[in-house]
């Protein structure tokens, strides 16, 4: 069943709200080939030449990037340089095979803890612009994420664009893995320092059911730090961030990880980029 647009496919979806949204499908196939998923009706997105695109609104000073956005078109140019933390985030994804197919979209709806782009929406504050045929919202992360791959959409809504403000300061995402390269996270982090409102925000990944936000460790730093402009930090100071960053989260020990081990990489990670956004 292929959608010829954007209202064609709410049409689809309120008369059949139990179809499978098929963004870039790096997720779902995954499902069907090595856990058993046996997907009804499955509704291909990706062709959607409005879910393709991303705009830059210079006077609002924010970015939206269209749920069939892949991973490469957000690794270099433009938009590379209006969200680094984003692009960063891309080249960490898989292959490059599965950077061209793979979409923010798609991450948002399998809504995986360990979903690389996740913890940069949770850091930037994104918002999710959800469609229905009767109605439209905006969800924030912390919303939207519900679960282990569970999330806030309603039966015949699906995932329109998201947007993420531009920043005017230092912003990085790090991730530790099985081994260096095409791995799904341990533990990932992404740190945003928003030098015109003076904060920082820490937004981990694979370290608890959901994308958290460490935001009694943001509030600490801002206590020790003034974070306008550019700004220095003392080893101390970097130490004891991590520290209290691992101390948030809630990881548990599987077959990639144990969870005293991914306290260790969140302390590490979290260490690692304020020191990158002080330098």
């Amino acid at each position: 069943m292929r959608p010829r647009s954007v209202d064609h496919l709410l049409e689809l979806l309120a008369d059949t709200p139990e179809v499978s949204v098929l963004a870039g499908g790096t997720d779902m196939m995954v499902e069907i080939n090595l856990h058993g998923r046996r997907p009804g009706t499955v509704v291909p997105i990706g062709a959607l030449e409005e879910l393709r695109h991303w705009e830059h609104h210079t006077r609002l000073g924010t970015v939206t990037i269209g749920a069939a956005v892949p991973y490469a078109d957000m690794e270099t140019g433009e938009l590379a340089e209006l969200v680094p933390a984003l692009a960063q985030a891309a080249r960490t994804v898989g292959s490059p095979q599965i950077r061209a197919t793979g979409t923010i979209g798609g991450n948002l709806g399998t809504c995986s803890p360990a979903g690389d782009i996740l913890p940069v929406l949770g850091a930037l504050d994104g918002v999710i612009h959800v469609r229905h045929r009767d109605h439209s919202r905006d969800v924030h992360l912390s919303d939207f994420m519900t679960g282990v791959k569970r999330n806030a959409l309603r039966p015949g809504e699906f995932v329109h664009s998201v947007t993420v403000p531009v920043i005017n300061g230092w912003q990085g995402y790090a991730k530790v893995g099985t081994r260096n390269a095409m791995v799904i996270s341990t533990a990932s982090a992404c740190l945003v320092h928003d030098a015109d409102r003076g904060h920082v925000a820490l937004a981990l990944g694979a370290v608890a059911p959901t994308i958290i936000r460490a935001t009694q460790t943001e509030a600490w730093l801002s206590t020790r730090v003034d974070l306008r402009g550019s700004f220095r930090v003392s080893r101390e100071t970097t130490e004891e961030f991590g520290r209290r960053a691992a101390s948030e989260t809630s990881p548990i020990s599987d077959h990639r990880s144990t969870a005293d081990y991914r306290r260790h990489a969140v302390s590490v990670l979290a260490r690692r980029l304020l020191e990158r956004s002080a330098a």
